[in-house]
């Protein structure tokens, strides 16, 4: 989708400060939100794209605004709401309101389980036999696409032209993934150079290099 947070390649916003010794959290606060999306997460009812599109589609001003882990805390609510795992009743009093799902107690995330849990993670990679639309050496143009859902393909680089430099296997497709729709695809890593990007200002000899899936491509 098209929204404030997709903001690669644009300038306007002043320096990346590195923070020297950064902390994890700056304050407990921030460890929270981090515990509760981990622990809801765990119930099942959204997957890892679907909760980055809940945190991409706040109101511009308010997504500009926020911290990182308000927008953390701005996307976990919308889920919560969307699901219906809370009322925006209970939202507001932080009490629940009834006892919570035999099915959904199952999937509880307890303290005894999260080193487990956090070290398996999700599998991305698909064995699913996959017809590739490209190959290593390939010039591909990224889609002009604009979906009004999640995607991966960065704004700057849509209707740009690249060269496939990797064919990584086949991947779940992200874009599909946060409607639900577990599919793969091939994922490639394709080199831009600078100036196709960002015009002749834009040094010779940079390059970026950026993964995109199949539907993101189309020969140049």
């Amino acid at each position: 989708m098209n929204g404030a947070h997709d903001m690669g390649g644009m300038q306007g916003f002043g320096p990346v400060e590195a923070e020297p010794d950064e902390p994890v959290f700056h304050a407990e606060w921030e460890r929270r939100i981090f515990a509760l999306t981990l622990a809801a997460g765990s119930l099942g009812q959204w997957n890892i794209d679907k909760s980055r599109h809940a945190r991409e589609s706040q109101p511009p001003v308010q997504y500009l605004e926020n911290s990182y882990y308000q927008t953390w805390l701005a996307g976990l609510e919308k889920l919560l709401l969307e699901t219906g795992l809370v009322t925006a009743e209970e939202l507001t009093s932080g009490q629940a309101a009834g006892p919570v799902a035999a099915a959904l107690a199952e999937r509880v995330l307890r303290p005894e389980r999260v080193v487990e849990t956090m070290g398996r993670g999700d599998r991305f990679r698909m064995d699913d036999e996959v017809a590739a639309k490209f190959a290593v050496g390939d010039e591909v143009r990224v889609r002009n696409a604009h979906p009004l859902g999640h995607t991966r393909a960065p704004r700057y680089a849509r209707g740009r032209r690249g060269v496939v430099e990797h064919d990584h296997g086949v991947f779940v497709f992200a874009d599909a993934n946060a409607e639900g729709n577990r599919v793969g695809q091939h994922c490639y890593g394709v080199r831009f150079e600078a100036r196709e990007l960002w015009g002749p200002d834009a040094p010779a000899a940079d390059s970026v290099r950026i993964d995109l899936w199949d539907d993101h491509l189309e020969p140049a």
